[in-house]
């Protein structure tokens, strides 16, 4: 999957980065959400970039995921700004610097943009191998009340008819790719 995704072309990615905002920016996931995280596009993955934008645009709360420093597989969430400076973690991706001021607790975000390898419309994704979404968000699983809807974003070509979740792994509510949304 990683291979196909990053096979597209430079103008497929672009295409698929439009294609995507327009599936989603006019729907109400998107639209109700307040408190919104989104990802850095990283190895050939759907670039949420033009979304981001758009959301920021609209005086949205916009964060983006940073590594734990302390905490081995979390992650943290840092608010961005227009001006936000980005510095590159241990993998090579693009994050912003920390600031006591600009966190948010997962728990108090709306709605989670975030990337994925391959999924199934069933709610199941494969990611990188890190776990680091599926143990930050472990709480879902045994949390009542309030959650944040988790979206995974993709290529079309990235999904497959059924994917063997481990126990670990947090389902997600939907998938958004360039062509459909799928809300499980």
């Amino acid at each position: 999957m990683r291979d196909q995704r990053n096979a597209l072309t430079e103008n497929q990615q672009i295409n698929a980065a439009n294609n995507l905002l327009n599936l989603l920016h006019t729907h109400p996931l998107f639209i109700n959400s307040k408190r919104l995280a989104f990802y850095l596009a990283n190895d050939g993955e759907i670039d949420p970039m033009p979304l981001l934008l758009e959301a920021l645009a609209q005086g949205k709360h916009c964060y983006l995921p940073v590594l734990h420093p302390f905490n081995k597989r979390r992650l943290l969430f840092v608010r961005i700004r227009e001006n936000t400076k980005l510095v590159q973690n241990c993998f090579g991706i693009w994050e912003p610097r920390i600031f006591c001021k600009d966190l948010i607790h997962p728990r108090a975000l709306n709605l989670v943009l975030l990337p994925l390898v391959a999924f199934d419309p069933h709610g199941g994704r494969i990611g990188m191998g890190g776990g680091f979404y599926d143990y930050t968000f472990s709480f879902t699983k045994r949390a009542s009340g309030w959650r944040p809807k988790l979206i995974g974003l993709a290529h079309e070509c990235q999904k497959l008819a059924r994917l063997e979740l481990e126990n670990w792994d947090i389902p997600l509510t939907g998938v958004a790719t360039d062509q459909q949304l799928y809300l499980i």
